[in-house]
C-alpha cells in the first residue's frame, strides 16, 4: 500500500484514538514526547505531533507490533508512514 502524507497523518490520528483507550500507553507517550493533552488536538495542523506518535511506536518492537495488529496493518506500514512524514533515510527505511 502506498502511503501518502495525508494517509500518514490519518494513521497517526488512528493511533492516537487507539492510545486514548490505553491510559497507561497514553501517559507514557505524553511523558516521553513532552506534549500536553491539548497539543494532541492540533494533530492535523502540526505534522510533528503525528511524527512523535509514529516514533513512539517505533521505539518498541512489542508496541509497534501490538498497534499494527490492533489497526489491522503490518508494522512496516507504520514505518512507511513515519518515513513519509520524516523523509527517506530515517531509521534506514524507504517508503514503498
Amino acid at each position: 500500500m502506498a502511503i501518502t502524507q495525508q494517509r500518514a497523518r490519518d494513521l497517526a490520528v488512528d493511533i492516537l484514538l487507539h492510545l486514548a483507550n490505553d491510559p497507561e500507553e497514553l501517559t507514557q507517550f505524553l511523558s516521553v514526547s513532552g506534549l500536553q493533552p491539548a497539543d494532541l488536538r492540533s494533530l492535523q495542523d502540526r505534522p510533528e505531533v503525528a511524527l512523535f506518535l509514529l516514533d513512539f511506536l517505533a521505539e518498541d518492537d512489542r508496541r509497534i507490533c501490538d498497534f499494527a495488529a490492533a489497526l489491522n496493518m503490518r508494522p512496516q506500514d507504520i514505518m512507511a508512514a513515519r518515513t513519509v512524514l520524516s523523509g527517506p533515510g530515517s531509521y534506514g527505511w524507504t517508503a514503498d
